[in-house]
C-alpha cells in the first residue's frame, strides 16, 4: 500500500478513541498554556503527541488549527501590545515560502520532523550575539518568516528558531509572547493550506476530523486564558532566563526520539 493510500484509509474513528480523546484534551491544554507563559516549547510538545497519533500530513493539519486558535487567542488577550509592522513582515515571509513549497509537493517522514525541531533551538542559540538577529531590525522580520515558514513545512513548529530573533529585542515579555503569537497565526495557516489543499491527496478532508480539530483547539484556548496570570507575575528577567532552557530541554528529547526512530527504521 502506498503512502498516500494508507494515509487515506485512516478513517477519524480508528485514529480517535475516547481515551485519545481525553488525552488530546489534556495535552492542548498544558501545551497551550506552556506557550501562552514562554511564547513557544507548547507547539514542540503537542506535535510530539500527534506524530505518535497520526501520519504526518494529518498531524500537521492538526496541529496548524489547535495552533491556530492557541496563538491567536493569545494575540487578543495581548492586542495592545503587538507590534503589527514586524507580523505583517514575518507574514509576506512566511506566504514566500508557502509559494515555493507548493510547486515541490514535499511531505517529510517523521525521523526528519523530530531531528529538525529538536536541533533547531541548538543552532539558533549557538550564533554570536553580534550576529544574532533581531526581529526589530530592517528586514528581518520578512527573514524570519521565509525561514520559519520553510521549517514550518518541514518540522511543523518554528518556536525554538523564531526565539532568536526576539531574545535579543528590547521587547518586554508582554510584547514578545503577543507579536510572537500573531505573526504564529501566519506561520501555522500556511502549514495548514499546504498540508489541508496543496500536496497530493492532502490530510484533513473528513468532517470527522475537523470536528476533532474544533474540539482540541477549545481547549487550547482555555490554557493561553490559564496562562495570562502568570505571565503577569513573571519577570523580564525570569521570562528570557527560562525560554533558552527549556526549549534547549525539549530539543535534546527530539533528537533522542528522532535519532531512534532513524535507528530502528
Amino acid at each position: 500500500m502506498s503512502r498516500h493510500r494508507s494515509i487515506a484509509a485512516l478513517r477519524p474513528h480508528q485514529m480517535f478513541s475516547l481515551p485519545i480523546l481525553a488525552a488530546l484534551a489534556v495535552v492542548a491544554v498544558v501545551t497551550s498554556f506552556v506557550s501562552g507563559i514562554f511564547g513557544m516549547a507548547g507547539g514542540m510538545l503537542l506535535i510530539g503527541f500527534l506524530l505518535v497519533l497520526l501520519p504526518v500530513p494529518v498531524a500537521m493539519v492538526f496541529h496548524g488549527v489547535i495552533q491556530i486558535a492557541a496563538n491567536g487567542w493569545r494575540a487578543w488577550l495581548w492586542r495592545h501590545h503587538v507590534k503589527w509592522s514586524v507580523v505583517l513582515q514575518f507574514g509576506a515571509g512566511a506566504a514566500a515560502s508557502l509559494v515555493v513549497f507548493s510547486f515541490l509537493d514535499f511531505v517529510p517522514d517523521k525521523a526528519l520532523v523530530l531531528m529538525a525541531v529538536g536541533v533547531t533551538p541548538f543552532i539558533a542559540l549557538s550564533l554570536p550575539r553580534r550576529i544574532a538577529p533581531n526581529i526589530e531590525a530592517p528586514g528581518q522580520a520578512f527573514m524570519a518568516g521565509v525561514i520559519g515558514g520553510a521549517i514550518q513545512l518541514v518540522s511543523g513548529v518554528t518556536g525554538p528558531l523564531l526565539d532568536i530573533f526576539y531574545v535579543r529585542t528590547g521587547m518586554t515579555r508582554q510584547v514578545n509572547v503577543a507579536t510572537k503569537a500573531a505573526a504564529q497565526v501566519l506561520g501555522h495557516l500556511t502549514k495548514v493550506v499546504y498540508f489541508g489543499a496543496l500536496i497530493d491527496n492532502p490530510a484533513g478532508r473528513d468532517l470527522e476530523q475537523w470536528l476533532v480539530m474544533a474540539y482540541a483547539a477549545a481547549f487550547a484556548v482555555f490554557g493561553t486564558t490559564l496562562s495570562r496570570r502568570f505571565l503577569d507575575r513573571m519577570s523580564d528577567k525570569q521570562f528570557y532566563h527560562w525560554t533558552r532552557r527549556v526549549i534547549l530541554a525539549l530539543g535534546a528529547v527530539y533528537i533522542a526520539q528522532g535519532v531512534w526512530r532513524m535507528v530502528h527504521a
